[in-house]
């Protein structure tokens, strides 16, 4: 085990065969005991590499859920990286934008009634995105890196980077899973939230 900053202890680090490549697995366990990951392949350094910064998602991740697009961004991101030979994919642990998720099951049964992804954070008494960008930061730091290609349709999360100094060369959008369940989800995203999504 090491330290890899003042809220970061790197505490396991091993292989991970996945369908598209083998990954290097490593955890870290953060202060308040929640332990991230890094799913990283090649030599990250030199040219920008390719970086997806990925929120827990239990639903769309491991459940194979439509109401969102989360596990098929991941899997997406994961066949990039593996394709362009190098990158990583930051897996951090706040689940349901950063509300929980037995918050998040509470959201989804508001959506049921008509609620669209973002009232129903605030009628539970959220914010529409709770999630913070500085273990990722970190995360990144830990990496030795500074520049990155990140994959994201989010501004809020580019903003976040850039403003603790990553400098993102590019943006590689990464849109995926869109499906009839998810339809509304994705269109409140866009335009409560700003997401650049190329919906019809």
């Amino acid at each position: 085990m090491s330290k890899s900053s003042d809220e970061l202890e790197k505490v396991a680090e091993s292989r991970l065969p996945t369908p598209f490549a083998e990954f290097t697995i490593t955890v870290f366990r953060a202060v308040d005991a929640k332990e991230h990951v890094v799913i990283s392949l090649g030599d990250l350094s030199g040219e920008p590499p390719l970086i997806r910064i990925h929120s827990e998602c239990l639903t769309g991740d491991a459940l194979f859920s439509l109401r969102c697009d989360c596990g098929a961004q991941l899997e997406a991101a994961l066949e990039r990286i593996a394709a362009a030979g190098r990158g990583a994919v930051l897996y951090l642990r706040q689940e349901g934008r950063g509300i929980g998720l037995g918050n998040k099951i509470k959201a989804y049964a508001l959506q049921d009634t008509g609620v669209d992804t973002v009232d129903a954070n605030h009628q539970l008494g959220f914010p529409a995105d709770a999630r913070e960008y500085g273990l990722a930061v970190q995360l990144l730091h830990d990496l030795g890196l500074k520049r990155i290609r990140l994959m994201t349709n989010n501004p809020r999360k580019l903003d976040a980077l850039t403003a603790d100094g990553i400098e993102v060369v590019e943006r590689v959008p990464l849109e995926s899973g869109r499906n009839p369940y998810n339809e509304r989800y994705l269109a409140a995203k866009a335009a409560k939230l700003g997401h650049w999504l190329n919906l019809p």
